[in-house]
């Protein structure tokens, strides 16, 4: 009985750390995932920001709906679009940091 709860242990504590590698695997590759989206989505509405729909914001950060269809596959955030001086810059930024972090497109006017 004693060498059964050996085994048992030590096969255990082989497997925990496998069983934790997957999991953080997982994550990583949907944080990655996300942030693929949140690239596609926000290069997009750039190049559409960029072709002279900024001129419709005015100076300052403003909340900016985009139309993709893909924006319902990501986490709770927001797309921020930001008029400056010279520079126009859109930005998604999730809820949670662990979602890929934020993504943003910068371009002169």
């Amino acid at each position: 009985m004693t060498e059964l709860l050996v085994a048992l242990a030590l096969t255990l504590a082989a497997l925990l750390p496998v069983a934790y590698s997957f999991a953080s695997e997982q994550r990583l590759a949907r944080s990655l995932y996300t942030r693929a989206i949140a690239m596609e989505i926000v290069d997009g509405e750039t190049e559409i920001l960029a072709a002279g729909a900024w001129r419709s914001f005015s100076q300052g950060p403003h909340d900016y709906a985009v139309k993709a269809a893909a924006a319902t596959n990501l986490p709770p955030g927001r797309f921020t679009v930001t008029v400056g001086g010279q520079s126009v810059r859109l930005e998604w930024q999730p809820v949670l940091k662990r979602y890929g972090g934020p993504v943003s497109r910068e371009f002169s006017k």
